[in-house]
C-alpha cells in the first residue's frame, strides 16, 4: 500500500462563474440558480490527480445538473489524518455532509451515521449481488449506515514477476491465469502448498517472496485470507472464541512454514516494505493492489513490464482473497443530508464507477459483481492484461475476505488493529513456542477484547 500527503481542495460551484477562492484548485459548475449548498470530504486516492480530477469532474456535473454548491476536501490517510477528521467531526457534530471512512469505521461511528437502506435497496435492486465484506462492514442491528465506496477499494491478490516465477519456481502465472474469462493448465493446483514451494525455490534463487508480518494491513489482510481459506476462524458470528480447532493450527502451520522461507526481516515489516522489495526487483511476488505496479511503471518500468496479477492460493476450504473496502457515509447531523444521500447513489452507478476504474488504472473496486467486466482490466498495461485478475472474477471461485470475519466487528476490529494472527506466528516462528501455549495466550487477548 502506498501512501502520498496532499493538501488540495476543490470548490464545485453551481450557478457561480469564473470564481477564485484563495489559491486552491478551482473546478466551476455553471448553472441557472443555487439549490444548496453541501461538503463532502473524499479519500485521496493513491494514484492521484488523474483520480482526484475524475472524481472532481463526476461530482462537478452531477453538482451542475442538481444546481448544487459542492466543496470538496481530498483527505490523506499519511498521519492518519483521515481518521482525525472523522473523529473531530464526530467529536463536534459538524464538518461534512459526505465522509469517507475506512473499512471499520462505519461500526465505529454508528450512533452518529444516517441510515441508507434506501439508497442501498435500489442499487442492490438495479445490479445484483453485493460483496458480502460490504454487508458484514456497512450493516449495523439490520440497517446499512454506510454506501461503499468505489474509489479506495482494494483487492490484495497474488502480483508476481512472471520472469522470476517462471524461472526459478517453474510457474507460468500469465498462462495459469490469463487475462481471459478462464483459467489455463496449473490453476488448479495454485494452492497454499505449491505456494510453499514456490516460495522455497524463488528464496534459494535470492529473489523472495515478500510476505510481510508485521501488525500493519497488508500483513493482516494476506494473513486473514489464509487463515479463512482453511476455516481457521478465531471468533465465530455469536462472538464464542472457536480458535482451537484444526483449522486454526492447521492455518498456523502452514503460516510458519511460510515465515521460514521469506526475508528473516518479514516480522518487523511496514505497508510500503513489500512494495519496495517488487519494485526493486528484489522479490518475486507480494500480495498487493495494483499500486506496487504502478509505482514500477513510473520508476521501474523493466519490473512493470514482468509484473502480473493473479489469484490468492486456495487452501481446504477454498480460495479467498483480501478485501479492504471504503464506504461513503452521511452524518446524521449533516445539513443536507437528502441531498447527499441523492449524491452517493449517483456515484455508485454503473457509469460513474467505470469511470473511477478507468482513471484509477484499474485499481477502484465496484462492489458489486456485475461491475467486474469493465475493460479498463483487460486493457491497463505494460503488459497489457496486467490487473485483470485483480478483481475477483466469477471463474477464480474465489470468495472475497476481511481478516477476522465472522467475529462481531466490535471484536474483530480489535484483532485487526493489534495483528493477532502475525503475533500468532511470531510466537511459534520466533520464541519457539508450542502450538498450545500460542492458542493459550490469543484466547486470553481475545477475552480481554471481549470484554472491552
Amino acid at each position: 500500500m502506498e501512501g502520498k500527503v496532499s493538501g488540495r481542495r476543490a470548490i464545485l460551484r453551481a450557478g457561480v462563474a469564473g470564481a477564485a477562492i484563495s489559491a486552491l484548485p478551482l473546478v466551476n459548475v455553471h448553472g441557472q440558480s443555487s439549490g444548496g449548498r453541501m461538503a463532502i470530504g473524499l479519500w485521496d486516492h493513491w494514484v492521484g490527480e488523474p483520480a482526484n480530477a475524475e472524481m472532481r469532474k463526476i461530482v462537478g456535473e452531477w453538482a451542475q445538473a442538481n444546481r448544487m454548491e459542492v466543496q470538496i476536501d481530498f483527505i490523506t490517510t499519511v498521519g492518519n489524518k483521515n481518521l482525525l477528521t472523522i473523529a473531530a467531526e464526530a467529536q463536534a457534530k459538524r464538518g461534512h455532509d459526505i465522509l469517507a471512512f475506512p473499512t471499520w469505521e462505519v461500526h465505529a461511528q454508528q450512533e452518529l451515521l444516517e441510515p441508507v437502506d434506501d439508497v442501498m435497496g435500489r442499487l442492490s435492486e438495479k445490479y445484483g449481488q453485493l460483496n458480502p465484506v460490504v454487508n458484514y462492514l456497512s450493516r449495523v442491528k439490520g440497517k446499512y449506515l454506510g454506501v461503499p465506496a468505489i474509489s479506495g477499494s482494494q483487492y490484495k491478490p497474488s502480483l508476481g514477476r512472471i520472469d522470476l516465477l517462471k524461472q526459478h519456481a517453474g510457474l507460468d502465472v500469465q498462462a495459469m491465469f490469463p487475462a481471459e474469462p478462464r483459467l489455463g493448465p496449473g490453476a488448479e493446483n495454485w494452492n497454499w502448498e505449491a505456494f510453499i514451494k514456490a516460495a522455497e525455490a524463488c528464496q534459494k534463487a535470492g529473489v523472495p517472496f515478500g510476505m510481510p508480518y508485521g501488525t500493519f494491513p497488508d500483513a493482516t489482510d494476506w494473513l486473514g485470507a489464509l487463515f479463512a481459506s482453511y476455516g481457521g476462524a478465531l471468533v465465530n458470528e455469536k462472538g464464542d472464541i472457536t480458535l482451537k480447532t484444526d483449522g486454526v493450527r492447521q492455518a498456523l502451520e502452514t503460516a510458519s512454514r511460510i515465515a521460514s522461507v521469506v526475508p528473516r526481516d518479514v516480522f518487523s515489516w511496514d505497508d510500503a516494505s513489500n512494495n519496495r522489495a517488487l519494485i526493486s526487483g528484489q522479490s518475486a511476488l507480494i500480495f498487493n493492489p495494483p499500486s506496487a505496479w504502478a509505482v514500477a511503471a513510473r520508476d521501474a518500468p523493466q519490473v512493470a513490464e514482468q509484473v502480473w496479477s493473479f489469484p490468492s492460493p486456495s487452501g481446504p476450504r477454498g480460495r479467498f482473497t483480501p478485501y479492504l473496502p471504503y464506504f461513503w457515509g452521511v452524518w446524521n447531523f449533516g445539513r443536507n443530508k437528502t441531498a447527499a444521500k441523492a449524491l452517493l447513489e449517483h456515484l455508485s452507478q454503473r457509469e460513474q464507477a467505470a469511470r473511477m476504474v478507468q482513471a484509477s488504472g484499474g485499481y477502484d473496486i465496484p462492489p458489486f459483481q456485475s461491475m467486474t467486466d469493465f475493460p479498463t482490466w483487460s486493457e491497463v498495461g505494460p503488459p497489457k492484461g496486467v490487473v485483470y485478475n485483480y478483481p475477483i472474477k466469477p471463474h477464480h471461485q474465489a470468495q472475497p475476505s476481511i481478516a477476522y470475519s465472522p467475529a462481531p466487528p466490535e471484536i474483530a476490529v480489535q484483532m485487526y488493529n493489534q495483528g493477532i494472527h502475525a503475533k500468532m506466528v511470531a510466537r511459534v516462528v520466533q520464541n519457539k513456542e508450542p502450538v498450545d501455549r500460542v492458542l493459550a495466550w490469543a484466547e486470553r487477548e481475545i477475552e480481554g477484547f471481549k470484554r472491552g
